[in-house]
């Protein structure tokens, strides 16, 4: 190819100079010559330039090349990687195809350099590359895209198997500037799943079923995480279809709390008409759409907070086998929640639901001067226990109470209190989760948490022994020696967990990435994933 290059300059030099200095210059041939000597350039620089874009060449983009800088006589140069990967949807405009590049440069000790037959044109050639590379790092927008192509084409069963295989061999990541590692169990899977699901994921919700159970969330008391969630998933048009056919999962938007409201008799103790009223909503579902059938419900989920909300289920055989269940009551001992496919739902006492995140915050650690605080109603089989051994003023460095009493109260409130303490004590009520859990890490608070069976929210994902200590139930009697006994640079250091794991516990009216919305909705999605087996070949 070089030698055909050669040949062919050295006829249009010889032409161009017998035109030019012969007896009589014909202007003709001189403007035709010109002409070709152009267009053979242009030609020239598209054919470098196919051989840049190839792949399997030795100027691809996909492999490593190295350029000798000709400007400075040091012994070092950049080396740039730059990686086309193929189209993918933007995670915020779903309709959109975008263009996803990644580039990374760094300096390497010259070794073996691409030897240019022109120091202009390697210059040339430099300057070009530097321009290509500062462009593609402009325009990225994700750490890891998708390598696979077209993945929103996929039919909905092999797109999850494919995010399954990606997770499974997560790239290693060991920071990220939006997470903060030390309060995942696995950073590196966690972010790829994310990423994966903001670009995969597409929720069908149905729109069957009357208020007030249906589509009118509460969004005030401790029950308030399924009315938000509902709330902001009907809302949302980055994970919602129209189009059923398209969705990965199906959303069964019902209430809990509302039910309750609406079917129980108070007094009656007797909770099967709620589970039954959700049992023939489930057959309607199922007689009027295709989707349940198919997979007997495995691809679709609710969300539970109500005490109660286990216990809605148990009238329909698929709906407690196979449904995905964020639940806040999560007991393993009462065999309805199965750790690894439903989720543990966050309780969160909403106060204002205009001002959902009111309080956030809390004082630093040198002025918290009460080792443990708790006040609460003594129902349940924990608390009383708790009072028993702590209660009152048996202990000035234990602040537990039943309720706050009203002289403590006008001295310092009960948020107050959890500013002022370096642990919150978090003890079961009739059922497993507290609403105190979230309270702690709004208020920068160490929780502890007491009530055994309780599967931990988030806990596919978050490592809580990072940000919270767990005391067995029959070790509250040695609670302060537990509490004692954790050196003063560990409590600090997850004081500091707790600021930072904070933001995956917030409410936000319009939700932000990685808030608590979308860790609900990640939980969801990730463990729909761990359902799936992955054959050991797979083709597209």
């Amino acid at each position: 190819m070089k030698r055909v290059f050669q040949q062919t300059a050295f006829i249009l030099m010889r032409e161009l100079s017998r035109c030019c200095f012969g007896h009589k210059i014909d202007w003709r041939r001189f403007f035709v010559l010109v002409a070709v000597l152009a267009v053979s350039a242009f030609g020239f620089q598209m054919i470098v330039h196919t051989y840049l874009v190839q792949p399997n060449t030795p100027f691809s983009f996909h492999h490593q090349t190295d350029f000798s800088s000709h400007q400075s006589s040091n012994s070092y140069l950049q080396k740039v990687h730059l990686t086309l990967t193929n189209s993918v949807i933007s995670p915020n405009k779903s309709n959109k195809l975008v263009q996803s590049f990644s580039a990374e440069q760094e300096n390497v000790k010259l070794e073996t350099p691409v030897q240019w037959k022109s120091s202009v044109s390697g210059s040339r050639k430099d300057k070009n590359l530097a321009e290509s590379t500062k462009v593609a790092a402009s325009l990225s927008t994700r750490r890891h895209a998708p390598k696979q192509r077209h993945v929103w084409l996929l039919p909905p069963n092999e797109a999850l198997v494919y995010a399954k295989k990606e997770i499974d061999g997560a790239p290693s990541v060991s920071e990220d500037p939006n997470l903060y590692a030390p309060i995942f169990r696995n950073i590196s899977v966690f972010e790829r799943s994310y990423e994966l699901m903001e670009t995969i994921l597409k929720v069908y919700i149905y729109r069957d079923g009357s208020r007030p159970i249906f589509h009118k969330p509460p969004l005030r008391g401790i029950y308030a995480s399924e009315g938000w969630f509902m709330k902001l998933m009907e809302e949302n048009k980055q994970f919602v279809t129209k189009d059923p056919e398209k969705a990965h999962l199906f959303y069964l938007p019902y209430s809990a709390r509302q039910m309750e409201l609406a079917l129980y008799v108070p007094g009656s103790h007797n909770l099967k008409p709620l589970s039954i009223y959700l049992r023939d909503y489930v057959n309607k579902i199922a007689a009027r759409y295709p989707f349940w059938n198919r997979t007997h419900g495995s691809d679709h989920f609710l969300v539970a907070c109500h005490d109660w909300g286990p216990y809605t289920v148990t009238e329909h055989e698929e709906l407690t086998r196979n449904t995905i269940k964020a639940l806040c009551n999560a007991d393993l001992s009462e065999r309805i929640f199965v750790a690894g496919r439903d989720v543990s739902l966050p309780e969160t006492t909403i106060r204002a639901p205009r001002r959902p995140l009111r309080y956030l915050g809390g004082n630093r650690p040198s002025l918290r001067p009460i080792l443990a605080f708790f006040a609460g109603s003594m129902h349940g089989r924990v608390r009383p226990i708790l009072l028993q051994y702590w209660g009152g003023e048996k202990d000035e460095d234990m602040k537990i109470y039943k309720r706050l009493p009203l002289r403590v109260s006008r001295r310092m409130t009960y948020i107050q209190h959890m500013k002022s303490s370096k642990y919150c004590l978090c003890p079961m009520g009739y059922e497993v989760n507290s609403p105190r859990i979230v309270e702690a890490i709004y208020y920068e608070c160490v929780p502890v948490i007491i009530a055994d069976n309780f599967v931990l929210p988030f806990n596919e994902v978050l490592d809580w022994s990072a940000f919270s200590v767990v005391v067995a139930e029959k070790d509250i009697p040695r609670l302060k020696e537990i509490l004692l006994s954790i050196p003063l640079r560990k409590y600090l250091t997850m004081q500091n967990n707790v600021k930072m794991v904070q933001k995956h516990f917030l409410w936000n009216s319009r939700p932000i990435r990685y808030d608590l919305f979308h860790m609900i909705l990640h939980s969801i999605w990730f463990n729909k994933l761990n359902q799936i087996q992955t054959p050991q070949t797979l083709s597209y």
